[in-house]
């Protein structure tokens, strides 16, 4: 976990999440904290991830999420380097750990 990250709004934030129980909370609460871009942006982020382990090339995920190939290297390296954040989830994704309607 990133020293960085971490503060009292950030910690407010992730329990406010996790306190989240169906999509459609998480909808209105993202919709009501975030703008759309920014909810997009974090969607499109995801999916990069999950293209990117699957093995697309940079130039087909451009295609197909229209992100630049900076944020296509940006989750390529958190991938590699990070904090395994996006392989928790893919996987969890993967085997149908997702949250209901």
């Amino acid at each position: 976990m990133s020293r960085n990250l971490k503060d009292k709004f950030t910690e407010q934030l992730f329990e406010a999440i996790l306190l989240l129980q169906n999509k459609a909370e998480c909808y209105d609460f993202f919709q009501d904290i975030a703008t759309i871009g920014e909810i997009k942006a974090l969607g499109q982020r995801l999916e990069v991830a999950r293209m990117l382990k699957a093995g697309f090339t940079y130039d087909h995920i451009v295609e197909e999420t229209g992100v630049s190939t900076a944020t296509i290297s940006r989750v390529k390296r958190s991938l590699e380097y990070g904090e395994d954040g996006y392989n928790l989830i893919l996987a969890r994704l993967e085997a149908g750990n997702n949250l209901t309607e």
